[in-house]
């Protein structure tokens, strides 16, 4: 199959070129050109005719969701994939009402990333080489099995055991900030990374941490009172 060029648009130059590496990093992906707001995004797919947009969705001038309703309306034949912090339930369905291939969310790894583009890249290939398919390879191709299973396996066993008020969502951002986190992280850093209040955060990492999800380490410092520091337990 030929390189699936890329699009970018993202407003953050520094998010855009760590962006740009990751996609880059996975073989068959060549970013062609990248945009600062959805008004010079959409600008570029007509002139560039990319395969796939990664979208931001927080952006001047132009947010992502606006720039999705103008590539439907204007039946632009590009593929998306939102990468953003936005985490509220609203702007997640209007987004998936768009017809997205995939919603990434801030913070996220290399390997979550890898993960969509190599998915793309299969569903893209196996639709080129059929005419017609049924509802099982249909499935496949669309990653269907493997998407119902997709949270951490740590986090499966408590699928229906939360305390109220706790959301498996919620627990599967914190698991994943940890295990990318190769020197530990404190609540404050977690409620940073994922975008929840510090008590929040605390609550999680207190429950993961009695639960042996994770396990916390007592850090000393010269100054001041002694910080929790969490670790994934492997």
């Amino acid at each position: 199959m030929k390189t699936i060029q890329v699009l970018l648009v993202e407003d953050d130059p520094m998010v855009r070129e760590v962006n740009r590496q990751f996609i880059e990093r996975v073989d068959g992906f060549e970013v062609i050109d990248m945009a600062p707001n959805g008004i010079k995004g959409i600008e570029k797919i007509k002139e560039l005719s990319p395969d796939l947009v990664l979208m931001d969705i927080f952006m001047p001038e132009q947010d992502g969701v606006e720039s999705l309703r103008q590539i439907r309306h204007q039946n632009l034949e590009v593929d998306c994939i939102t990468v953003t912090a936005a985490n509220d339930v609203q702007t997640i369905q209007q987004i998936l009402h768009l017809g997205v291939y995939d919603y990434i969310m801030k913070p996220f790894t290399f390997e979550r990333m890898e993960q969509t583009l190599l998915n793309y890249r299969l569903f893209k290939e196996k639709m080129g080489a059929v005419e017609e398919v049924n509802q099982q390879e249909l499935d496949e191709m669309m990653g269907q099995t493997k998407q119902a299973n997709s949270e951490p396996e740590s986090v499966q066993p408590f699928s229906q055991e939360l305390p109220k008020g706790f959301n498996r969502a919620t627990l599967a951002k914190v698991l994943q900030y940890l295990k990318q986190s190769n020197n530990g992280a404190s609540a404050d850093d977690v409620a940073a990374g994922i975008g929840v209040a510090r008590v929040t955060a605390r609550r999680y990492l207190d429950y993961m941490e009695k639960n042996q999800m994770i396990h916390v380490d007592i850090q000393y410092g010269s100054v001041g009172r002694p910080v929790n520091q969490y670790f994934f337990e492997e």
